[in-house]
């Protein structure tokens, strides 16, 4: 007789009990599609350093030098010099003093101040030596009389009443001077940007070239993931995200390296005070602080290098992938398609 069926359901339960259990499936961890670190990765990373750190202390060179010529200009303009040369009949504490009443009447002036006696032997000091005695020798006074940059007074007016009531006086408005210093300043701050430009230049062909070598040694792996079916995007995707974690890494290198540089110079320019050293480096190229403009700056070409990169790396893939169609649809076809 043949057992009732749920006699055989009873005994299902215990027969799947007492077969062995199959082992959990482990899904193998997955490993990145590019190596994130290999030679052509690291000397890709080098490179991007040192053109970031140069560029950028090129920037931050002009921008100096910029300010400075700034500095210069607003110094000299902003002040105008009254001379009086001596005269035996010519009372020179009272002209002085006349002088600078005169230049204070009017409009776009601010303050006058005379140069006393010492002050202008100092002046002399480094061509006639110390202790210099004024009244052994024939040397003009002088009054230094601030203006308003933004709304300078009437020169010729003031030269002319100035001649008419002490005719031993002349007025310097520095206008030659100011001049000569501007043309300087302009043609400076145009060399700079020019040099600011080659180094630029030389930057972008360096990072492209060299972003390009890197990809070379990378197209075994473009040609397996186009062969096994990944679509295009998807591999440029991928490609783009490792380079940029590259450039990012690179750029911000030589970008801290500069503004480190610029903010050491700074701190110990501020340190060495009143030496001969610093005296002479603030003459020439004025406070090293390229200030917040100057910051920005070096920020800002350390994005545009990692964007520059990460475009780069995009279109060599893409054009990877192309030549990779090409020569599959054409095989006999090799006319400039890379190998």
């Amino acid at each position: 007789m043949t057992e009732p069926p749920s006699s055989n359901l009873e005994k299902a339960p215990a027969q799947a009990a007492a077969q062995p259990k199959r082992p959990e499936m482990r899904v193998r961890p997955t490993a990145p599609i590019l190596p994130p670190s290999n030679i052509q990765g690291n000397a890709l990373m080098v490179v991007i350093s040192i053109m970031a750190f140069l560029a950028c202390l090129t920037l931050g060179g002009v921008s100096m030098v910029r300010s400075t010529a700034a500095s210069w200009e607003s110094q000299i303009s902003r002040e105008i010099t009254i001379q009086i040369k001596p005269d035996d009949n010519l009372d020179m504490e009272k002209a002085l003093t006349q002088a600078r009443d005169l230049a204070l009447t009017f409009v776009g002036t601010k303050s006058g101040q005379i140069v006393d006696e010492a002050a202008t032997a100092r002046l002399l000091e480094p061509w006639l030596g110390p202790g210099l005695d004024l009244k052994d020798l024939p040397v003009p006074r002088l009054v230094v009389i601030t203006i308003d940059e933004s709304n300078p007074p009437d020169f010729d007016a003031m030269r002319g009443l100035l001649r008419d009531s002490i005719p031993q006086a002349s007025l310097d408005d520095h206008r030659t001077w100011v001049d000569r210093l501007v043309s300087m300043a302009h043609t400076t701050v145009l060399i700079g940007t020019g040099v600011l430009l080659l180094v630029f230049s030389a930057m972008v062909l360096t990072v492209v070239f060299a972003t390009r070598g890197a990809l070379s040694g990378n197209r075994h792996i473009v040609e397996v993931l186009h062969f096994v079916g990944a679509e295009s995007s998807f591999v440029a995707t991928e490609f783009q995200k490792h380079f940029l974690k590259i450039s990012l890494k690179g750029s911000a290198i030589g970008s801290a390296l500069a503004a480190l540089f610029f903010a050491t110079a700074g701190f110990w320019q501020s340190r060495t005070l009143a030496t001969p050293e610093t005296d002479q480096a603030t003459a020439l190229f004025g406070t090293f602080s390229v200030g917040v403009l100057g910051y920005a700056g070096i920020f800002a070409t350390m994005i545009v290098i990692a964007l520059l990169t990460t475009v780069t790396a995009r279109l060599t893939v893409m054009r990877t992938i192309y030549e990779i169609d090409t020569l599959r649809s054409d095989p006999t076809r090799t006319d400039g398609i890379a190998s």
